[in-house]
């Protein structure tokens, strides 16, 4: 996956540059009503509804200040992300008890012919593993920094 394969799952319309909530069901309330905002889903509280039940069968958080809550639904058309990030941080249940600061919410229709949401997932897993990455993307101020910092992860 290039660098340009990978910024074309984001846009500034589902850039969230500080998240309010302090919690994660309102993170991901806030997260699910840009997407619905952005045409990608008709009604966020059905996307709602599945990313609560993914995370009702384990926590989404990586560690490190990151999660990537995910999901396939029969209402997404095609593979989108929403990032937010939270300065303060979001109370998310990660194993290593730390708050979340960003996080990347990936929707993808339940089939995924193209074969693009698990190598997205790994991708964006691999990217944020980097201290480095994850500093620049807390610094972020706006789209174009955030995928300025992106293309540098991929160091093309």
């Amino acid at each position: 996956m290039t660098a340009a394969d990978f910024l074309s799952y984001f846009s500034e319309s589902r850039f969230i540059k500080e998240l309010r909530s302090r919690t994660k069901d309102g993170a991901l309330s806030e997260m699910a009503a840009v997407l619905a905002q952005d045409g990608g889903i008709d009604d966020p509280s059905v996307l709602l509804e599945m990313i609560r039940r993914r995370e009702s069968l384990g926590s989404t958080a990586l560690g490190r200040g990151v999660a990537v809550p995910h999901g396939r639904t029969t209402i997404a058309t095609q593979t989108q992300v929403v990032f937010g990030r939270s300065r303060k941080g979001v109370a998310y249940d990660a194993l290593d008890g730390e708050p979340c600061r960003l996080l990347f919410l990936i929707v993808a229709p339940y089939e995924d012919r193209r074969q693009e949401y698990l190598p997205l997932l790994g991708k964006i897993v691999e990217v944020v593993n980097e201290d480095p990455v994850r500093g620049k993307l807390l610094d972020v101020s706006s789209f174009a920094e955030f995928q300025q910092a992106l293309r540098e992860a991929f160091r093309e």
